[in-house]
């Protein structure tokens, strides 16, 4: 038990983490080609999503009009979390996001099951938006020529189909342009992110033509319990900032980049909901909501269809749907590609995630497995009662991500920190006591997955990642590279011999030390 003990409480040193993300000239490594245009872009592009497309026809019968104030709320609970990782992207500027972060805070245990909530958030949404991605699909090929796929070829087995083949050409697509390379991805994706901009503005202005004050008369009709419960609900409209901090080792200037691009993707998005929300109910009574959602119809184009008595600005709208699906299934993927590729170099996962090709300089084979293993799931299982657990494991994050800023600063109080988390510690405990509460209202079968999802996570360390983490097999439980819990590397009280640094105008040949 004290061995276990130990191993689940290793550190991972923050000289370490940055070593091994610079690499060596040895072997192929991630490149540094993103700057803070095409960052932020990702992260926009990571939020803004289908949940901004359908979320109000689910939201507004618990709320009301009030579901502006959900927005706010739950844009607030994201800021304060967007806050904590706004530091930590500054002081440990590499791939992994909330799961690095974790390592060198909270220890390995909590940093591979803050790992594995990632990937279900990152593999359940990847599939979710797949799935959709083809009804919007379907929308748009009906109104310009007619047709729609049949729902043999539409639906997994479970929802009236056989196998739901655009969400496995989605994410196969997705997966192609990722292994190609970054730099073209992220090209593309900042392409997308100004189309599907230009598309949510342009719902804004139109909708706004027919804004009636009266549709906000009865402004609250269930209470502040209605305005939460909707927060809890929209909150997963706003996941995907930590996709921003999974690029770490291919962003130039990480420290000050990915914390610029973290707040500017955080100010685009909430000001983008709250327009969208506002001219959204100001559009029409807010009993149409629950109709519309309840027929299964898509609420921003059915609004834009009442307002104009037109089908084309309902078709503009879903056109922009599928391009805004399409550039969220890339980023995901990229997302969680990179966080698996620092788990296997960690050990706690196999080799093949870490493999990086020469040419692309992409982890490609670490792409194609995952895209394999997310499109099948979107192609074959119906997913509608797992969106939940998208939220769920991003409030978990979130909530690790809060308390590495504690810990950090307790144990590394001289790190770089190019921003610091304003008003600390009040901004990380709120940001965890709201991430938890938010998380206390989803409903309990929710709960009851994430706990067998949790197990099997502890099951599989249990059976690989223990045995065969780098640090575990540096030199014991610990590792001659591992914090053992008061913030010190093993390296330095060792008494081994320690590297000598260069003299003046002499490179830096030191290995990095894992």
């Amino acid at each position: 038990m004290g061995s276990m003990a130990t191993a689940l409480r290793r550190r991972k040193p923050l000289d370490s983490m940055i070593a091994e993300a610079e690499g060596d000239s040895s072997g192929p490594r991630l490149r540094r080609t993103m700057g803070l245009w095409q960052l932020t872009m990702l992260g926009i592009s990571s939020v803004v999503g289908t949940g901004i497309f359908f979320v109000l026809g689910t939201t507004v019968p618990k709320a009301g009009p009030s579901v502006v104030l959900s927005f706010v709320i739950a844009a607030v609970v994201a800021g304060l979390g967007a806050l904590c990782y706004v530091e930590l992207a500054g002081a440990v500027p590499v791939s992994g996001s909330t799961y690095s972060y974790s390592y060198a805070s909270l220890g390995e245990g909590a940093a591979y099951l803050v790992a594995w909530c990632l990937i279900l958030e990152y593999g359940v949404a990847v599939s979710t938006v797949a799935v959709s991605w083809g009804q919007y699909l379907n929308e748009v090929t009906s109104s310009l020529f007619g047709f729609t796929m049949p729902a043999a070829l539409s639906s997994p087995p479970g929802d009236g189909g056989y196998v739901n083949v655009p969400a496995l050409v989605v994410v196969l697509l997705c997966s192609l342009l990722l292994a190609r390379g970054t730099r073209e991805s992220a090209a593309v994706n900042a392409v997308m992110v100004c189309i599907k901009i230009g598309v949510l503005v342009f719902f804004v202005a139109v909708a706004l033509t027919a804004f009636d004050s009266d549709n906000f008369a009865e402004f609250a009709p269930h209470g502040i319990g209605g305005i939460t419960v909707a927060a809890s609900g929209v909150f997963f409209s706003f996941v995907g900032f930590d996709a921003v901090s999974t690029a770490g080792e291919e962003v130039r200037n990480p420290s000050r980049t990915i914390p610029l691009a973290l707040l500017f993707t955080l100010i685009t998005v909430t000001a983008l909901y709250v327009a969208v929300a506002l001219a959204g109910v100001g559009a029409q009574p807010v009993g149409r909501f629950g109709e519309q959602a309840d027929a299964g119809e898509a609420v921003l184009a059915e609004i834009l269809r009442d307002v104009t008595g037109s089908g084309w600005p309902a078709l503009v709208l879903s056109a922009g749907a599928v391009i805004s699906i399409f550039s969220v299934v890339l980023v995901t993927l990229f997302g969680q590609t990179r966080i698996l590729f620092s788990m296997a170099r960690d050990g706690l996962i196999p080799e093949v995630f870490r493999r990086v090709d020469r040419k692309r300089h992409t982890p490609a084979r670490n792409t194609w497995i995952v895209g394999a293993g997310v499109g099948l799931l979107a192609a074959f299982v119906p997913l509608q009662h797992l969106a939940d657990l998208t939220s769920m494991g991003t409030l978990i994050a979130f909530v690790a991500v809060a308390a590495a800023v504690v810990v950090l600063r307790r144990i590394a109080p001289d790190a770089p920190r190019p921003f610091r988390v304003p008003l600390y510690p009040v901004v990380p405990i709120l940001s965890a006591l709201s991430c938890l509460y938010l998380a206390y209202l989803l409903p309990g079968i929710t709960w009851t997955l994430f706990g067998a999802w949790l197990l099997l996570a502890a099951v599989l360390y249990l059976g690989f990642g223990r045995r065969h983490s780098r640090l575990g097999r540096s030199g014991g439980p610990g590792g001659p590279g591992a914090d053992d819990g008061t913030g010190v590397s093993d390296a330095v009280t060792a008494g081994g011999a320690q590297p000598v640094p260069p003299q003046a105008g002499e490179p830096d040949r030191t290995p990095p030390h894992v």
